[in-house]
């Protein structure tokens, strides 16, 4: 007989996401699915749609990194304008990238003080009245207030160079919109004593310290939950530092050997390809050169520090040193070690605003340039949850013909999976009862990623974490959902 139960609080994943595991007469798990179950429609919203209306209709995409979008669409009208990124006016450069760095900040605060810090706080098994930002506020009041002030200050600075906190218009194809004025500078430079760029920096350091604290007490749980081996892959710059912004491709294997390197990522596709599968509507990309079995591979912040050379500001650089340290060089596969690698990326998300905020070229200059049209154009940048690909065609009419996304979450897709079948087979397997902290833990695993599911298959609005825990035929015994609108069944 099935039966339902459904938990609270709301679950900290965005998005719809439906988890299934499977077990045999002994309670043992046989199979996991994470389904991504909701349309999958974005890509065709944009055909027909005017050339320069694209970098602020795909924002829709996403209420938590519309930048990224943004910038991403940009970067691929540029080309279609006729200007390479590496192109654009120094003013209009350094604008982008402070609004970008803006976002990389927010975006991983937001991640790792309000929805991951609870599970270390409180742990994995806690009160799920408690394990929320609530019960951080109530218990850390000092840490949750500088983490909302770290929140509004990333906020601020997309604010000033984007027009809005969310959905803003700052770039355009060919350049940007607008210079930084010397107050919008000083207020987020100088500002008051709790908020300018030197206390961001002071306070990201904190954080660290907070993650670096919990793991050495508690190092076997935070090293070996959901770890496992894969190949990497993120934008790195010529030199190979990490850059958020711009650079060629790179993807590495478990040991750190280079796939391929230096790419133009223009021509990603002949690198990339994408699977898709009956059960779920979002895809499963891969390295061509791989195949589909061997080519999965991870991105974002724990693929970023596996595939950089090194951090180009001295504070993070010191924290990427500690952290290489501790693999020996090699690269890290621990899954919980994401929120150690975008702790480092929020410190130097925050050491390069304050660096930028210092350049009087985002005061003055030219704000746009142009070129010679194309029919095409590829866009990549380093969104927070890892690497994103804009791709379109354009008619003579100036309207798009053909548009393909690549989302962060995406590419995160196999490893999420492979996350969510070792909590079943290391937490949930050989047990008649799944309980609450097991669910959570099933959940810890796939927030490692900070996944955005609804952005990864391009619908909109907020759903739960439905789990199914079936037999071997299929037939549902249990099923537990996450979601603000149902209560305790």
């Amino acid at each position: 007989m099935s039966r339902k139960i459904t938990i609270e609080p709301v679950t900290r994943v965005e998005g719809h996401g439906k988890v299934t595991i499977r077990i045999d007469d002994d309670n043992r798990v046989t199979d996991t699915r994470l389904h991504i179950v909701e349309f999958r429609g974005f890509e065709r919203f944009v055909q027909g749609r005017p050339l320069w209306e694209v970098v602020v209709l795909v924002q829709r995409l996403c209420g938590i990194c519309p930048v990224s979008h943004h910038l991403c669409a940009a970067k691929a009208m540029d080309v279609v304008s006729g200007v390479r990124s590496d192109q654009l006016t120094p003013t209009a450069e350094k604008m982008r990238r402070l609004m970008h760095y803006g976002q990389m900040f927010q975006s991983h605060v937001l991640h790792f003080f309000h929805l991951a810090s609870p599970d270390l706080l409180f742990g994995m098994d806690s009160d799920p009245a408690q394990r929320n930002i609530v019960g951080v506020l109530g218990a850390y009041p000092e840490l949750a207030r500088k983490a909302v002030l770290m929140r509004k200050f990333g906020q601020e600075v997309i604010r000033v160079t984007a027009g809005k906190k969310i959905h803003g218009t700052g770039a355009l194809p060919g350049g940007i919109n607008k210079h930084l004025s010397a107050e919008e500078r000083d207020a987020l430079l100088v500002g008051t004593f709790e908020f300018n760029a030197d206390r961001m920096v002071e306070w990201a350091q904190e954080g660290l310290e907070l993650f670096k604290a919990h793991q050495k007490a508690h190092k076997d749980l935070i090293d070996g939950f959901a770890a496992f081996p894969s190949n990497y892959l993120s934008l790195v710059r010529k030199d190979g530092a990490l850059d958020l912004y711009h650079g060629g491709l790179r993807a590495v294997d478990e040991f750190g050997q280079k796939i391929f390197d230096h790419v133009d990522y223009e021509e990603y596709a002949s690198y990339i390809a994408e699977e898709t599968r009956s059960w779920t509507y979002m895809k499963f990309p891969f390295i061509r050169s791989l195949g589909r079995e061997k080519g999965w591979y991870r991105v974002g912040p724990l693929a970023r520090l596996n595939t950089c050379d090194f951090i180009p500001s001295p504070l993070a650089q010191a924290e990427f040193e500690i952290y290489k340290a501790y693999t020996m060089g090699r690269p890290n596969g621990m899954s919980m070690h994401m929120h150690w690698a975008r702790l480092i990326e929020a410190l130097h998300a925050a050491e390069v605003i304050r660096d930028l905020l210092k350049d009087p070229d985002l005061l003055s200059g030219e704000l746009m340039t142009t070129g010679v049209r194309r029919g095409e154009g590829v866009g990549v940048i380093e969104a927070p949850r890892g690497t994103l690909f804009h791709h379109y065609q354009v008619d003579e009419h100036d309207l798009v013909t053909m548009c393909n996304l690549i989302v962060s979450t995406t590419s995160n897709n196999e490893a999420m999976n492979r996350a969510v079948h070792w909590v079943a087979d290391h937490v949930i397997s050989g047990h008649e009862d799944v309980t609450e902290g097991m669910l959570n833990q099933v959940e810890v695993a796939i927030r490692a990623y900070d996944p955005c599911l609804s952005c990864a298959t391009h619908a909109l609005g907020q759903m739960p974490l439905r789990l199914r825990v079936e037999n071997t035929k299929g037939e549902l015994l249990r099923e537990f959902v996450r979601d603000s609108s149902t209560r305790p069944a």
